[in-house]
């Protein structure tokens, strides 16, 4: 008996007629794919002592002569990556033609089964059933911000498109309410210059002596503190009012719902004497800060402290009343909106204010001073061509009413103030309630009970609005309008 010819072997008779057994193909290690180490080479035929030979088992994946199985090599298994010799077990359905392997990366882009760039179709099944994974969804928008937390550019943004949305119920009524406070203001001062008489002031370089800077003071105290009180008074009124009034529109239009003037007065009017105590209690804390930093510099002087430190405790104290003053300030920012929407009383909405704001003082207060500037700049761009009619129709100095400018000088400014007003006061108010939206958002999930009051699409009345502003507001449960959130779609293949 002969031995036999290791496997994928020729002998040399095969060799001549070129019947050699094919090779199976193994990529070579500089072509893409993923390369397979060839096989060792073959053990050598065995002898009549040795596996394999005259009628003993061979090695492993070698049979013996009499068709034994073979046996595992001295030392065990082969090592992963090492045996069976070429041709022993193929894999199921043999080895791939040359090309066949996967490219570094996989099989392709996605873009399903068979088509370009794809993956490839594999036998036995359709269509891919399911698209990638899609971006992030984005958030609902039905009014004039994206119900999620919002950037600086989208409050800014969103305050604006809400004048520009419903101008009746923002620009409308502020003109009427700045418009009524300027027409008291000009009728009272042009009651006291008929009565007293105006106050002429003196031209630049002239000198005035003790006696005529005595009666011209006593004329300025006559003729400005009264209208100053008075002004002070309608400002402090009509800009808790307009508060109260675009709290309510803009907060409307955070939904996409649109109100009239008259349905913005009815809804904010129960909540204006509240509004007018949380707005009353802010100044007075901040001058009560003034007045502890006053009374310890006059205990001191009272004392017979030295005068440096008085000074020093002057100079120290007036920095802290000042940060203390900013603080305070924007910690209380939230107290409007919360009275409105909300519905708390003056003293639980200072608190709820404070709550809001604390961990995102920078954030309210960088916002605020960027609106506040923006404000500033656009009430001066709108005043400043009526100050220069005025100037040049009254002759002299209309800023002040009752001084030696004309009428027609004063009523010019007036009309400009209302102008320049009713731009900026909704700008103002709009930032301040996007800013309380944007806070609940981002610490008690506002979005979410916005988002379910959205789909529903059937909140309108007072009541079920007012509903979706209290702490812990949930959205409503499935069946009663409220969209089910969508399942997350399956992975991709």
């Amino acid at each position: 008996m002969t031995d036999n010819p290791s496997p994928g072997m020729s002998g040399p008779g095969e060799a001549d007629n070129g019947a050699a057994q094919p090779q199976p193909w193994f990529p070579p290690s500089g072509e893409p794919g993923g390369y397979i180490p060839p096989p060792p080479p073959p053990p050598p035929s065995p002898g009549a002592d040795q596996p394999g030979g005259q009628g003993q088992p061979g090695w492993y994946g070698q049979p013996g002569a009499q068709g034994q199985p073979g046996y595992p090599p001295p030392g065990g298994y082969p090592p992963p990556g090492g045996y069976p010799p070429p041709g022993s077990y193929p894999p199921p359905g043999g080895y791939p033609p040359p090309g066949g392997y996967p490219p570094p990366g996989g099989y392709g882009q996605p873009g399903g089964y068979g088509q370009q760039g794809g993956y490839g179709q594999p036998p036995g099944y359709g269509p891919r059933p399911y698209a990638p994974w899609p971006g992030q969804p984005q958030a609902p928008k039905p009014g004039v911000i994206p119900l999620r937390p919002l950037g600086v550019g989208e409050i800014l943004d969103g305050a604006f498109t809400s004048i520009r949305r419903n101008p009746k119920a923002t620009l409308g009524v502020a003109a009427v309410l700045l418009t009524f406070s300027a027409v008291i203001t000009t009728a009272v001062s042009l009651i006291l210059v008929h009565n007293l008489g105006s106050v002429t002031l003196p031209t630049p370089g002239q000198q005035l002596t003790n006696a005529e800077a005595t009666r011209l003071l006593n004329r300025l105290l006559e003729v400005f503190v009264p209208v100053a009180i008075l002004t002070a008074v309608l400002a402090f009124i009509v800009d808790t009012v307009l508060t109260g009034l675009l709290t309510v529109v803009i907060g409307r239009s955070v939904l996409g719902h649109k109100i009239t003037a008259g349905e913005a007065w009815r809804i904010a009017r129960p909540r204006l004497p509240a509004l007018l105590g949380a707005t009353l209690l802010i100044p007075l804390i901040l001058l009560g800060l003034w007045v502890v930093y006053v009374l310890v510099l006059l205990i001191l002087v009272a004392a017979g402290a030295p005068g440096g430190l008085v000074g020093a405790i002057a100079v120290l104290g007036a920095i802290a009343a000042l940060v203390l003053t900013i603080w305070f300030a924007i910690m209380f920012r939230m107290a409007g909106p919360v009275v409105v929407l909300e519905r708390d009383g003056p003293a639980r909405s200072l608190a709820r204010s404070w709550r809001l704001v604390q961990r995102s003082f920078w954030r309210v207060f960088g916002i605020s001073l960027l609106a506040g500037l923006i404000v500033l700049v656009t009430a001066g761009v709108l005043q400043l061509p009526f100050t220069l009619i005025a100037g040049a129709a009254g002759g002299g100095n209309s800023l002040l009413p009752g001084t030696n400018g004309s009428l027609l000088g004063a009523v010019i400014i007036a009309i400009g103030g209302i102008v320049s007003g009713a731009v900026a006061r909704p700008i103002s108010a709009g930032v301040a309630v996007l800013l309380y939206v944007d806070l609940r958002m981002r610490r008690e999930g506002l979005d979410l009970v916005l988002q379910t009051a959205a789909a529903s699409g059937g909140v309108t009345t007072g009541d079920e609005f007012a509903s979706l502003w209290r702490p812990g507001a949930q959205a409503a449960p499935m069946g009663q309008g409220a969209a089910p959130p969508a399942p997350p779609p399956p992975p991709a293949w």
